[in-house]
């Protein structure tokens, strides 16, 4: 894989009125790389996607592609930039009102000057990828299990063969079995095909199994004026043997120095 960054955020802080999210993050990511994105609710790992995407703009600093400060892209710029991204949101994000395979066409139609029956090959590969038979395709979001709707929304997402792919807590609500149809999904994706994975999680058996580098934030209003919002940056194996308390009670689900915060 190459050295230099393929995406980075530059001291980025964001602010959301009076509420500071991030501090002077700045993280790298290589091309090619999987990384997982922990910590605790409202540290500001699905901005942290968002802000990559460039859904959202930093309040201070900068988000960069491939060298290229997101800020700089024209309009017409950041979208072909964001058709290199596949975004699976939480809970899917699905259109309600389309059926499966319309939800799984979307992007192509909308970005592509593809024949229909071309769309409708691509539409069938990828939820055939995704463990899906045809005759979902004419079901509509309402009529899945949360299982099927994540998998749908994973389709949807590869359907343009994106160089990154942005995972927003892929398995929450799933129960163990799903969980690891989806971890095994997120690794076949990245066996079959060049791309660059980003995975916001609250859940350690994907850590465990499908991260290559864990980098945890901590929540602004826990830290320091002077301490750096990112606590941890190294492989599954060593947040899971790390000495630092906060990592550790984290990724063991160890709630006893947060039970005496709230306390109080």
């Amino acid at each position: 894989m190459d050295d230099l960054p393929f995406l980075e955020i530059h001291r980025v802080s964001q602010w959301f009125d009076s509420h500071e999210v991030l501090r002077d993050v700045s993280l790298h990511v290589k091309r090619g790389e999987t990384l997982a994105i922990i910590g605790e609710s409202g540290c500001g790992k699905s901005v942290t996607l968002k802000l990559l995407i460039g859904l959202l703009s930093p309040t201070v600093g900068e988000v960069r592609l491939q060298g290229r400060s997101l800020e700089t892209l024209s309009p017409r710029e950041l979208a072909r930039a964001r058709l290199r991204f596949g975004f699976l949101f939480q809970g899917a994000a699905l259109f309600d009102s389309l059926t499966v395979a319309d939800n799984v066409a979307f992007g192509l139609r909308q970005n592509t000057r593809l024949l229909e029956g071309e769309i409708q090959n691509i539409v069938r590969d990828r939820l055939h990828e995704v463990g899906l038979p045809p005759s979902i395709c004419g079901k509509k979001p309402a009529e899945l299990s949360g299982g099927q709707r994540k998998r749908v929304g994973l389709a949807r997402a590869l359907a343009l063969t994106p160089e990154i792919m942005l995972y927003d807590e892929p398995t929450t609500g799933l129960d163990p079995i799903m969980t690891d149809v989806i971890n095994e999904l997120i690794l076949q994706t990245r066996a079959q095909r060049p791309v660059t994975s980003i995975i916001v999680t609250h859940e350690m058996t994907t850590v465990r199994k499908v991260a290559e580098r864990v980098v945890m934030l901590g929540p602004v209003a826990h830290l320091r004026p002077e301490e750096p919002q990112i606590v941890f940056d190294n492989t599954p194996e060593a947040a899971f043997s790390s000495e630092d308390q906060r990592v550790h009670q984290f990724v063991h689900g160890q709630a006893c120095e947060r039970l005496r915060e709230l306390a109080g």
